[in-house]
């Protein structure tokens, strides 16, 4: 079974609080075990050190953990 949210850190420790809301839990702060990674007890989001990053995946903010892209290369006059 997959993770249910990977967050990639550049931080040995970590706080998760599911989310936060209504949908959230308790917030938890988690230490990265030596393999540089650490699953939530509570959600089960995976927190990955930025050293273990493996591919060339986009970046994962440590707030939401999704990917943030902007496409400036359009252009608003095309028919």
């Amino acid at each position: 079974m997959h993770p249910f949210e990977t967050i990639y850190t550049d931080s040995m420790e970590v706080a998760c609080n599911g989310g936060g809301g209504p949908l959230g839990h308790p917030k938890v702060y988690l230490n990265l075990s030596a393999e540089g990674q650490v699953e939530c007890p509570y959600c089960s989001r995976l927190f990955i050190h930025q050293s273990k990053r493996t591919g060339d995946k986009p970046h994962e903010g440590p707030e939401h953990g999704v990917a943030a892209t902007t496409n400036h290369n359009y252009n608003h006059n095309k028919p």
